[in-house]
């Protein structure tokens, strides 16, 4: 579309433009875990709101019971247009320890660095950085012949402190916030000039076991022997957990486990991931899980029981002959496919529960349980997203799992009834969370031309 040529060619014209705007996004320390905060969570919402009215969009601040969301909306040219929902969130992480920054923070700055410029502060890629990408690309379409898509925009001020106010906002607004597919611009690139994808989010199920034995620590001289010791207890049977081979042993455990398609199963093996240097990075050097599984299967498409702590007795300095009365373990499961969270939990209780003694018994607390998250690999919007990007990078763009969750992806499913493509121009190497975050400028503004093509590519 010609329009659209016009607006790939403004972006580019005005870049420095677009990095200044960015620039006074990243001033505002909009830091939302912390109250003395507060104010200026306000104000980056305000300052969203405000962008979003001059390029041409309905928008306004929305006050919650935490931080304040901002939404927006705007048309598209045509009226029979799909409709996208794009969510990013303008609160950051703490910028502690502050003595590990080279420069203030919030005092954004464009470095020179050996794979190009980079643009560095907090919050430069996590997430305004990448929120930003897609406002400047709306602010390139409607100077230049408007929108192919209807485009609701919502941002959040509490995604990095657990988006308390969230779900209760979404269900007060279902109906504003409907549309035909979301857009989270929260995931990363697979490397600096192939585009991605994330199709793939695991689920978790969190679950605490205490396992109780005498009513009181005992001196393991009076009764080392016939005491039962719930240490000893609780370390036979998270042994039992996994078999020789790393596989789950809880009965069902694997029922909604799917084998990944072909076509997928070869584009993975053919991307250069080196699995060797990936656990060399943190000291390791063979793979620990699945026998007979990739590592990138392992993280992306596998199911897995991890324990993440373990506890009892006498832990301080020193030696301490006791046999403690209790001791407890955190152990986690992550969920593919359609592994159903309240079944696994049944089936982690009621087998430790079977090999408790008779005279101590076992408590159990749990942290959470969510279900795995799929795009259908047939999804339409999926192919046509694919496609713009390959238009912009040159390259086929990889279609990637995330070892981890993304809750609001669960909830735009459950609350909205909708599938969300997970398109972000991230890297790995960006230091989210760290001092020294970084965003790359050849990821900006890659970024906001990548959304020129993908909404193109989404109307049709």
């Amino acid at each position: 579309m010609a329009s659209n040529e016009a607006a790939l060619a403004s972006i580019d014209s005005n870049l420095d433009a677009s990095v200044a705007r960015l620039f006074d996004l990243l001033c505002i320390p909009s830091v939302s875990t912390d109250s003395q905060f507060k104010g200026d969570c306000l104000r980056a919402a305000q300052w969203l709101e405000a962008e979003l009215k001059g390029i041409g969009f309905d928008a306004s601040v929305r006050p919650t019971a935490g931080h304040p969301m901002v939404v927006a909306h705007a048309k598209a040219v045509r009226e029979d247009a799909p409709h996208v929902l794009f969510y990013g969130h303008y609160d950051v992480q703490p910028v502690d320890p502050l003595n590990l920054w080279e420069t203030d923070p919030f005092a954004p700055r464009l470095v020179d660095a050996p794979g190009g410029k980079q643009i560095v502060a907090r919050g430069a890629s996590d997430d305004k950085g990448q929120l930003m990408t897609f406002v400047e690309a709306c602010r390139a379409m409607l100077g230049h012949g408007g929108l192919p898509c209807h485009v609701t925009i919502l941002f959040e001020g509490e995604e990095e402190c657990g988006s308390s106010s969230l779900p209760a906002f979404l269900k007060a607004n279902k109906q504003e916030l409907q549309a035909d597919i979301a857009l989270v611009c929260d995931t990363n690139m697979w490397d600096t000039k192939t585009p991605a994808i994330t199709t793939m989010l695991r689920g978790l199920v969190f679950q605490e076991v205490v396992i109780r034995a005498a009513s009181r620590d005992l001196h393991s001289g009076m009764f080392g022997g016939p005491a039962a010791n719930p240490i000893r207890i609780l370390s036979r049977i998270l042994a039992g957990l996994h078999d020789d081979n790393g596989h789950v042993t809880l009965p069902g455990f694997y029922d909604g486990v799917a084998e990944l398609p072909a076509d997928i199963a070869a584009q993975w093996k053919a991307l250069p991931f080196d699995a060797a240097k990936f656990l060399g990075d943190v000291g390791l050097s063979v793979p620990a899980g699945e026998k007979g599984r990739s590592v990138l299967e392992q993280i992306w498409s596998r199911p897995t029981c991890e324990m993440n702590g373990i506890i009892g007795g006498y832990t301080g300095e020193g030696a301490k002959t006791v046999l403690p009365a209790e001791a407890r373990a955190k152990v986690s499961f992550r969920l593919v496919g359609t592994q159903d969270p309240g079944k696994i939990v049944a089936s982690f209780q009621k087998y430790v529960s079977s090999l408790v003694p008779a005279d101590c018994h076992a408590e159990f607390i749990s942290h959470g349980a969510s279900p795995a998250l799929q795009l259908p690999f047939t999804s339409k919007q999926l192919t046509q997203a694919r496609a713009g990007l390959q238009s912009e990078w040159g390259r086929d763009t990889v279609l990637v799992g995330s070892g981890g969750s993304i809750p609001i992806i669960g909830q735009f499913k459950n609350e909205l009834g909708l599938d969300s493509l997970m398109v972000g121009f991230a890297l790995e190497s960006d230091k989210i969370h760290s001092p020294n975050e970084k965003y790359e400028l050849s990821s900006f503004h890659g970024g906001m031309r990548s959304w020129v093509r993908v909404l193109d590519a989404l109307a049709g």
